[in-house]
């Protein structure tokens, strides 16, 4: 997760600070050391924080630790640092944790390297200590911008016996760009976050008895009520949190609890492509299957009524003849299972044919006798068998010849023992005379200039037909509600077809033929929202 998770402290001198802070580094190469190593290494790898992509150092000691520190280094300067505004010692590199799996590391110190996001997470520091504070000043709240970043903050109270209120305030801090991500994981962030104060109360908690035991500060103030403000501000300002919980791992510990926090968050969430509302081939195919199988469940029932003397696979034979509609779905499955074993061309550019929806194929891939028209419009028939010459003289069927290609054909170059379509040609007769300055429908001449363009990968040409036939399928939907459904006048259906840009005889025929193909899922939904009173009433 591209995030920073930081401990902030509001000093009685200094105001609003960084105490400890933990960001994610994206290695380009994967590190040997295993996961949850901890250690100070000098570093040098492309970091990518909150979205912002940079390079930057890990440098050998902490940048804000003053004198030693590099000039240009962001963080404060030793003069304006106390006890209780620093963290790691002077000359600490820092901790690093890789994870073995995805190569990134996990960095702790006590502000970033890098300008930008120091000041981002300086910004988000002195909001959640000062301004954006929930109500009791305990809790958590959400706040942030586009171009400062969002920030999930938890403050909470530490007890501290020298301290005004014998408390001191913190809050810990989760920084991303990513709003909805953030938002997201605002459960999962408020309850581990949570138990890290919970520890932290529990261990100050101890500490605080322990010493008031020992020497209750309340009586000690009554005594002095009359010193000077100022001298007891500065007597109890400079107190470390490692001397408050009493714990020398104290910034180990945080770094593992953070370091694990950036990762356990972004794990737990993950993106997923949401394709919209079915097509309405998908509503076909469901359809078909549904239909399938209430037939296959009849067919079970009926077994006992059968001839026992008839064969299993006559029965199946002629079940996928008498009732080709019905047997649709598997009979293309099986056919295209052996058309991909025996393929013969791998993409749609080697074989320039028009997508169809799925409602309007009614298909034989292969048989070895004519079948009637309305049994199925594709038929694949063996190259013996007599077509009635009433079909052939028709201007409403179109015939498909494949025959072998001789050498002498008029492209010799292409007869290449690797194309298997070279190997054949094909020729195309029908009894509708089609004039030679015809132009077609629209979206066949748009598929065949996507198959032409040499210019588009295989993928892209898929995704280019896809778009093409979603695209006019819409058109249908518009027109079969238009006229169907509202039944509308038939200029007001020729200014639609304009607007639709399908104005032309063949892109008409196009679309009430694709008419056809729409699935009843999507006709039943139409006419029961126009026969509804809500509707009705609407309309009027």
């Amino acid at each position: 997760m591209n995030a920073i998770v930081a401990l902030c402290h509001f000093c009685e001198l200094h105001g609003p600070r960084t105490l400890f802070c933990t960001e994610v580094l994206h290695s380009p190469l994967p590190q040997g050391a295993g996961s949850g190593d901890i250690s100070g290494q000098n570093e040098q790898a492309e970091e990518e924080e909150g979205g912002i992509q940079m390079s930057s150092r890990i440098r050998s000691h902490s940048p804000a630790e003053g004198a030693s520190a590099d000039s240009s280094s962001p963080g404060p300067k030793k003069s304006d640092m106390c006890e209780g505004c620093r963290s790691l010692a002077g000359g600490h590199p820092g901790y690093v944790s890789h994870d073995k799996e995805t190569s990134i590391k996990y960095v702790s110190h006590q502000h970033p390297n890098h300008p930008q996001l120091f000041s981002i997470v300086r910004q988000a520091c002195v909001r959640s200590l000062s301004c954006e504070v929930c109500p009791g000043r305990e809790g958590p709240i959400f706040f942030g911008d586009e171009q400062h970043g969002f920030v999930f903050s938890h403050t909470f109270f530490i007890k501290d016996s020298l301290a005004r209120g014998f408390q001191r305030w913190y809050s810990i801090i989760t920084i991303m760009m990513d709003r909805i991500y953030l938002i997201n994981s605002w459960p999962f962030l408020l309850g581990k976050i949570r138990g890290i104060i919970d520890e932290l109360q529990g261990k100050a908690l101890k500490v605080f008895e322990a010493e008031q035991f020992g020497c209750p500060q309340r009586a000690q103030r009554m005594n002095t009520a009359f010193t000077p403000f100022l001298h007891q501000r500065n007597g109890n300002a400079a107190r470390s949190l490692t001397s408050l919980t009493n714990d020398e791992n104290l910034w180990a510990c945080l770094h593992t609890s953070f370091a694990w926090l950036l990762k356990a968050c972004g794990s737990r969430l993950t993106e997923k492509l949401l394709e919209g509302a079915p097509t309405e081939d998908t509503l076909v195919q469901m359809e078909k299957l549904a239909d399938l199988k209430e037939e296959s469940e009849g067919w079970d029932g009926s077994e006992e009524e059968k001839p026992s003397s008839q064969p299993d696979v006559g029965e199946g034979q002629e079940l996928s003849k008498s009732s080709p509609e019905t047997s649709l779905m598997p009979d293309c499955n099986s056919w295209n299972v052996a058309h991909r074993r025996l393929s013969v061309f791998r993409s749609l550019r080697h074989m320039r044919q028009t997508m169809l929806p799925i409602g309007c194929v009614r298909i034989i891939p292969y048989s070895d006798q004519y079948e009637e028209a309305y049994r199925c419009n594709f038929l694949g028939l063996s190259p013996h068998v007599q077509i009635p010459p009433h079909i052939l003289s028709s201007e409403f069927a179109v015939l498909v010849e494949v025959r072998a290609a001789t050498r002498s054909s008029l492209y010799p170059t292409l007869f290449d023992d690797e194309q298997s379509l070279n190997k054949y040609e094909f020729v195309v007769t029908s009894g509708s005379p089609v004039a030679a300055d015809r132009v077609g429908p629209t979206i066949l001449n748009k598929i065949e200039a996507a198959l032409t363009n040499q210019n588009l990968s295989v993928d892209v040409v898929d995704q280019c037909l896809v778009c093409l036939k979603e695209e006019w399928m819409n058109k249908v939907k518009v027109l079969f509600k238009f006229t169907k459904v509202d039944s509308r006048p038939k200029e007001d259906t020729q200014k639609l077809l304009s607007i639709l840009g399908a104005a032309e005889e063949d892109n008409v025929k196009l679309l009430k033929f694709w008419m056809t193909g729409l699935s009843k899922t999507y006709k039943s939904h139409l006419m029961s929202t126009v026969r509804s009173p809500t509707s009705s009433e609407s309309r009027n």
